[in-house]
This record gives C-alpha cells, sequence and structure tokens, in this order.
C-alpha cells in the first residue's frame, strides 16, 4: 500500500501566527474582520505574502493608535491614495 504526500500550499495557522508574532486567536480575529485574506480550504491557510499585509496591519495600528475594527477603512483609503498618486504621476508624465 502506497500513500501519496502532497504539500498543502501556504503557512498553516499556528506557523503564521508565529511567523507574525501573534497569537493564533489574535490571526483568527483579523481575519473575521477582513484584513487578512487566508487561502480557501477547510482550515486557515496563508500565502506567505500575507505576512507583509500583517506588518502593514501592525504598523498601522501601533502609529496610527486606531482599532483593529477601523483599519479595513484606513488601509482602503491608503490604498485609493496611492492609486490616484500613481495616475496623477502617469498623466503628469505624459504632459509636454
Amino acid at each position: 500500500m502506497t500513500t501519496a504526500l502532497t504539500r498543502i500550499p501556504g503557512l498553516s495557522l499556528e506557523q503564521f501566527a508565529r511567523a507574525g508574532g501573534l497569537h493564533p486567536d489574535q490571526v483568527r480575529r483579523l481575519v473575521a474582520l477582513g484584513l487578512l485574506d487566508p487561502l480557501g480550504g477547510a482550515e486557515l491557510r496563508f500565502a506567505p505574502s500575507q505576512l507583509v499585509v500583517l506588518g502593514r496591519i501592525e504598523r498601522l495600528h501601533a502609529g496610527l493608535c486606531v482599532n483593529y475594527a477601523s483599519l479595513g477603512l484606513v488601509m482602503d483609503l491608503l490604498d485609493r491614495v496611492a492609486e490616484l498618486e500613481a495616475a496623477l504621476r502617469l498623466a503628469r508624465s505624459r504632459w509636454p
């Protein structure tokens, strides 16, 4: 009898929490608030790129003293500002 070994993509909840310096319950809370985007599947797993998002969340939380529930709006607004600034730079580069 042979068993196929498959590698499950991403980091487990515990691995992700450890790498981000958080308790797994805090990671679950950030997922529930829509701040982190886990991979699909029965158990919570995360792409390594979500560690960058987690770092941004923690920096904003500490630097702005904004609660986690409000961070979704803050992050959306910051992303929108970045998009508008990029569009403005592009428009300026096209004008002589």
